[in-house]
């Protein structure tokens, strides 16, 4: 399970060429393991995401980077968060996370969600469905992702997948994390409740005792006992050595995109942390571990690139989640 994960959501680095890139990415992997983050996670979009940049800013392609980074460090887990379930077949998504888990030794988690850019399935040819498409077929996929990961060999004929006898050698375990992340309180809190051993909850941190509630809720409709299911929360980090140094960043990473704090505080305010390590750490605290989430995933988008800032993170964060 996640305590401590670091999310790479951004590949655009000042003066990275596409042949260096990769090796900046490893840098803050192998930073991120020697300071305390247990986890590091990658993005599944094939464009660059509104408010981190514009749609032809680099992005590498996720199960790939991943693999990447398992030959790059030695014992952090490796997850998408989280896979576009739509981008992919699911017996070739549980073929191709099984095979992450052998390259890495045992260190994958499987992060799936429904699927959300439109722009992207549009570029690539991919069919985007309506709302409750998507949610449907999710849940058809977990059915026979799930049995894959234990070394089962579903049949499985649904509206949108079919499966016969589907075999998944070789693999390393039998109990492969499934994470689904998301924030619906019907939708996805019911299928992370029936199928998932951990939950990423995207929201505003202001929202998260309603979204535990809810997933409480949904654990009661299907007779699962909260307990057993691992939470987490993705929050937006801008570190400094001061809080000055964070602001700049922050106005920095805003004015790229020709926006400004005052405007990106009242979507952003509860999704983003800002400040020098003490500042960060006690917002951290109070904002999502004292509300009852177990851990946390953090990005660094204005400044991860630099590995001395993810070393800070870890070294400031891991206390929080490990004490």
């Amino acid at each position: 399970m996640i305590r401590l994960g670091y999310q790479i959501p951004n590949f655009t680095y000042p003066d990275t060429a596409p042949s260096e890139l990769f090796g900046v990415v490893a840098a803050q992997a192998r930073a991120a393991e020697a300071s305390g983050f247990d986890t590091v996670l990658v993005m599944d979009h094939f464009y660059q995401l509104p408010m981190l940049g514009p749609p032809e800013n680099e992005m590498l392609e996720c199960y790939s980077t991943l693999a990447g980074l398992a030959a790059s460090t030695e014992s952090i887990q490796l997850s998408a968060l989280v896979t576009g379930n739509t981008y992919r077949n699911p017996a070739m998504l549980a073929k191709t996370v099984t095979t992450l888990d052998v390259v890495s030794s045992g260190r994958a988690i499987l992060g799936i969600g429904a699927g959300w850019f439109e722009l992207e399935h549009e570029g690539y040819g991919f069919e985007f469905g309506t709302f409750s498409d998507r949610f449907v077929r999710l849940e058809e996929a977990l059915q026979i992702i799930k049995p894959m990961l234990q070394g089962l060999r579903p049949t499985f004929d649904g509206s949108w997948y079919r499966a016969k006898d589907a075999i998944n050698e070789p693999r390393v375990r039998d109990d492969l994390p499934i994470m689904i992340g998301g924030s619906g309180e019907k939708k996805t809190f019911r299928l992370a409740a029936l199928y998932a051993d951990e939950v990423n909850v995207i929201c505003g941190a202001d929202e998260l005792p309603r979204k535990l509630d809810a997933l409480a809720a949904r654990c009661e409709d299907v007779g699962r006992d909260r307990s057993t299911i691992h939470t987490t929360w993705h929050g937006a980090v801008v570190l400094g050595r001061t809080t000055a140094e964070a602001e700049a960043v922050r106005d920095g990473l805003l004015a790229a995109q020709g926006l400004d704090w005052a405007t990106v505080e009242p979507m952003m305010g509860q999704r983003m942390v800002i400040g020098d390590p003490d500042t960060v750490a006690e917002q951290l605290r109070a904002r999502a571990l004292d509300q009852g989430i177990d851990g946390l995933t953090i990005n660094l988008q204005g400044n991860g690139h630099d590995p001395e800032i993810v070393a800070l993170a870890g070294e400031t964060l891991a206390p929080l989640v490990n004490g």
